[in-house]
């Protein structure tokens, strides 16, 4: 990766020799591992036994939970919030595992559309729930750098399944509590 990041600076015109530029490449290949770590990651391994059985049938959401993504199409970030909410069917998650799920996927090449369908069907397939929600909101340098150039345009994308999706009422509890 150093090599093709050395060529990709020649390519623009800059010398990848110059002080400022000597340890670009092994930066960017740093940096690039690690924005891209959810290729690696085993979301049943984070899971890690943290599914309990609870008799809980109220909706739990956590709100506001920061997200940092990788545009597929530009090479270029989109950050934001997720929400994202679970009526458990006798199970529950470790709390600071839903953050850690969004992590996964978002540490990965993405659209912000296939992002928020990835964490509401893993939610659905390891804990059964009676329905699930995710909405995700998030700015995109792709939209803001170039482009259309539009610097405040925040995109929401949603996924509902489950009660969230088939009872209107839920899902207006849901948009409530995450406003």
């Amino acid at each position: 990766m150093e090599e093709l990041v050395r060529e990709m600076l020649r390519q623009m015109g800059e010398d990848p020799e110059r002080e400022g530029l000597k340890r670009t490449p092994q930066r960017v290949e740093k940096a690039m591992r690690f924005l891209t770590s959810g290729y690696t990651a085993d979301v049943e391994a984070l899971i890690n036994e943290a599914v309990f059985e609870e008799r809980c049938d109220e909706m739990i959401v956590s709100r506001d939970i920061d997200l940092f993504s990788m545009c597929e199409h530009h090479l270029l970030p989109f950050f934001g919030k997720a929400h994202v909410a679970y009526i458990p069917s006798g199970k529950i998650i470790g709390l600071s595992k839903v953050p850690r799920i969004v992590d996964v996927f978002a540490r990965r090449l993405q659209v912000q559309e296939r992002l928020t369908v990835q964490i509401a069907e893993t939610l659905e397939r390891v804990l059964a729930p009676r329905g699930v929600g995710v909405i995700l909101e998030a700015r995109h340098l792709c939209m803001m750098m170039r482009g259309v150039e539009k610097q405040n345009t925040v995109v929401t994308t949603s996924s509902m399944l489950g009660l969230f999706r088939s009872d209107p009422r839920t899902r207006g509890e849901f948009m409530n509590l995450f406003k």
